[in-house]
């Protein structure tokens, strides 16, 4: 046993005291450094799919010219021009969106306090499975926010903003609407790629099992593509499947994860 484990129940929320200190810090000077960067980032990151030279929409033409699909799918030109109709919006926003994007980029440092937190606690062979677990968390999240970003959030904010209930109705998309949905997709999609994480950490507990996960793959594929089509209503087979794919392979890739402890058959 280390020095560290004889600490007393106090010397422990003394500890715990120090880390979440120094996460908030963490958090707050990131905070700062968005407020004071966002004139810039929301013109060229969180508004950029509004526009049609975003780097997802020259890919999907390019594959249409290289395929010669003449589907508006592939063709269409692209343009969302929101509005404001909230006095106080752009500037609760501003600070909502810089806490927000702090939270996100601050995920690594957060999963490294843990880390430090919880290790003197553990044996060496938990050591390794633990801090494996961690590296594999943090850069699986920022996987999911990035394919969130690039290509789910683009399809559905072209889908969405181009649907039509009647000729009569002009689509006007708000600020708020904008960032609530850009915000809940993106950590949505980071959130949804911890599933192997979450798998093995059920796997320790013994809620779940290779065995269990197998005999449920047919309904986990079910589940996933109505999960797909409710993330990109889009109604097309391309669109689903950017969504369907990724979430069936981290179904799988949960499988991998968890360690056989029993001669299972598939």
């Amino acid at each position: 046993m280390s020095a560290d484990k004889e600490l007393t129940f106090w010397d422990h929320l003394d500890e715990l005291r120090k880390v979440l200190i120094r996460i908030l810090v963490v958090w707050f000077v990131l905070a700062v450094g968005y407020f004071v960067a966002m004139p810039w980032l929301f013109d060229r990151v969180i508004l950029a799919p509004c526009n049609n030279d975003f780097i997802f929409y020259d890919l999907l033409r390019s594959i249409g010219e290289k395929f010669d699909l003449h589907d508006e799918f592939f063709t269409q030109e692209f343009h969302v021009k929101l509005v404001n109709i909230n006095l106080a919006a752009p500037f609760l926003i501003h600070m909502s969106t810089a806490f927000w994007m702090s939270v996100v980029t601050a995920a690594p440092y957060l999963f490294y306090e843990v880390w430090r937190f919880i290790s003197p606690a553990l044996y060496p062979n938990e050591i390794r499975g633990v801090r494996k677990a961690m590296a594999i968390g943090a850069v699986m999240f920022f996987v999911g926010v990035l394919l969130g970003y690039f290509m789910v959030y683009p399809l559905t904010l072209r889908f969405l903003s181009t649907y039509q209930l009647s000729e009569l109705i002009e689509n006007q998309i708000s600020l708020n609407s904008y960032i609530d949905n850009f915000m809940m997709l993106n950590l949505c999609m980071g959130a949804a790629f911890e599933l192997p994480l979450v798998a093995w950490l059920l796997s320790l507990l013994g809620l779940v099992n290779k065995a269990f996960l197998r005999k449920y793959r047919r309904h986990a594929i079910v589940v996933i593509v109505i999960l797909a089509a409710v993330i990109t209503p889009t109604g097309d087979p391309f669109t689903l499947s950017v969504v369907a794919i990724p979430l069936y392979l981290l179904y799988e890739l949960s499988i991998l994860m968890i360690k056989n402890k029993d001669v299972e058959a598939d």
